[in-house]
């Protein structure tokens, strides 16, 4: 009897993995291709922003609902349908020879991806608890971060082939959703409660200070990443280092794996330091990178710069989903975390809009500067905001 618990559990933690290396392929896979798409459809440079535009539009409006969906009816009957659209939709895309029509898939493979990075927190939520639901999120952290870094060197070679090839790899999603049907054994909600109760619940489960501090420190933290990282490092690169574009792709490697390593070993660094203290750690280790990379002249002084970034990646994503999944109950926990998804994807829209106002404004530097910024504020948001006591009660 043991051994099938163990079998079972064993079971539904591929699965959790896998929907995670779902969730992160959308982007991260089809960016290589990007060259390609805009000379095969004859599109300038700004268009080809539409391509992440049309995949990440539908998340906005539809991840609440996907949550709701998951917390009335069940968790399989929202993420098996969307497994199978997102596969479905993103292989059709590779037969596009229209790019409004390509965007239109696109826009459909985004409804599909749209709940999958809530749900399959909400799963952890729902199977694991204490030290087990903690090593367990530090472990899906870490395959979020191998994914990112493997995602963009497969979508190069692939896309060396032809840009329509890259279009392939989502067909993954539909052998992982029929392994969902037969393969995931989880609790279900048994919900019974009315509309205006459920509601209520989840109100009140959000409309607490430490809830509301951890959502706008995942905020800030998506701030710095899509605004001072992901759009102004390669430039520093660029411009300080003449780096070329393999080398910014190892370079920017470099940081999932760091995040990799360091997400992996929560559940031992939960053991000895409070929750609190580790994002306070997170938060500190961004500012000194922000700092670090301010001054960096050198391969040895950005790779140190980028690793104590990784840090603190490592430590942050994990550590907040792992508090937050434990302020709602299974009925209404994946509305909570989709609220959670919405707040992340704001930090990914504003990021680097924010960070671009202070580049014009005063150059490179000043983007570096402002990262600091947002890092030092997290910092007090954290000491501010979130109790020592947040730990997961559900």
């Amino acid at each position: 009897m043991a051994g099938q618990q163990n079998m079972g559990i064993e079971k539904n933690m591929i699965i959790i993995f896998g929907v995670t290396l779902i969730a992160v392929m959308g982007i991260a896979s089809i960016t290589p291709a990007f060259p390609g798409i805009i000379k095969y459809f004859g599109i300038s440079t700004q268009q080809v922003g539409w391509l992440i535009a049309a995949f990440t539009l539908p998340g906005i409006f539809l991840t609440p609902v996907s949550g709701i969906l998951a917390d009335r009816f069940g968790r399989k009957l929202v993420l098996v349908p969307s497994l199978f659209i997102f596969g479905i939709a993103g292989f059709l895309c590779s037969f596009m020879r229209d790019f409004n029509l390509l965007l239109l898939f696109l826009f459909i493979e985004g409804i599909g991806a749209a709940g999958l990075s809530s749900i399959n927190i909400t799963l952890i939520g729902d199977l694991y608890s204490g030290e087990k639901r903690t090593a367990l999120m530090g472990y899906n952290a870490s395959i979020l971060s191998i994914g990112t870094a493997a995602y963009p060197a497969l979508g190069g070679f692939i896309a060396v082939f032809g840009w329509q090839y890259i279009f392939y790899l989502p067909l993954l999603a539909i052998p992982l959703a029929i392994f969902v049907i037969f393969g995931l054994n989880n609790p279900e909600p048994k919900d019974h409660q009315g509309i205006g109760e459920y509601f209520r619940r989840i109100w009140k489960s959000i409309n607490q200070r430490s809830v509301w501090g951890l959502f706008l420190v995942n905020m800030l933290v998506f701030v710095l990443l899509y605004g001072a990282y992901l759009t102004y490092f390669p430039i520093l690169l660029s411009e300080r280092l003449e780096a070329s574009s393999v080398h910014i792709g190892l370079m920017m490697s470099v940081m999932s794996l760091v995040t990799a390593a360091t997400s992996s070993q929560l559940g031992r660094i939960n053991k000895r330091f409070q929750s609190k203290t580790i994002l306070l750690l997170g938060a500190a280790f961004y500012f000194l990178s922000m700092l670090s990379l301010l001054i960096s002249q050198n391969w040895i002084q950005v790779i140190v710069s980028i690793a104590i970034f990784g840090l603190g990646h490592g430590l942050l994503i994990p550590s907040i989903q792992n508090l937050l999944v434990g302020f709602a109950s299974i009925k209404e926990r994946a509305a909570f975390m989709s609220v959670n998804s919405m707040v992340l994807r704001i930090g990914q829209t504003v990021g680097p809009l924010l960070i671009g106002v202070f580049y014009t404004i005063g150059s490179l530097q000043a983007s570096f500067i402002a990262g600091a910024v947002v890092a030092m504020v997290m910092f007090g948001v954290i000491a501010g905001m979130v109790k020592r006591t947040s730990e997961n009660r559900y």
